[in-house]
């Protein structure tokens, strides 16, 4: 497992398309826009996320996964090479720490950001991996990864 580790920390940075940039821009100017939401315009929104096992106060885990958010945007937008790959594995494994989020809104029929159908929730979980694939897909990690 830690030669796995070192392994990942340790992946070229595999060059990247235009499409590619095109759609890391994107998707860092998604993440600053939603987590300036989290801390401002559709802060209790996104407290119709957070499961219930969450051993913190709702708000509190808004406004620190908001920070977050914020920070892998503003990485998408501005870090290079390497580290765009070990970005890219963060982003993708954030994806997947925030994935019961989407289920807990569904399961306990939670309407927010206008997912106010369980048609439109489920819907929603559809999109997580789509989010996990673009963001090892656009950063190069996708790439670097095969290559081990």
């Amino acid at each position: 497992m830690e030669t796995t580790l070192r392994q990942l920390a340790n992946l070229p940075a595999p060059k990247t398309t235009t499409l590619q940039n095109v759609a890391r821009c994107l998707l860092g100017t998604f993440m600053v826009a939603a987590g300036t939401g989290h801390l401002t315009f559709v802060r209790q929104d996104f407290q119709a996320q957070v499961p219930d096992f969450v051993p913190m106060s709702k708000d509190t885990v808004v406004l620190l996964s908001g920070v977050v958010e914020i920070s892998l945007g503003l990485a998408l937008l501005l870090l290079k090479g390497k580290n765009r790959v070990r970005l890219g594995l963060g982003l993708a494994a954030f994806y997947a720490a925030i994935f019961p989020g989407n289920i807990h809104q569904y399961t306990q029929h939670l309407s927010a950001f206008g997912l106010d159908t369980d048609g439109k929730r489920l819907g929603r979980l559809f999109m997580q991996p789509v989010l996990i694939g673009v963001a090892l897909w656009s950063t190069g990690a996708w790439k670097a990864l095969r290559k081990m």
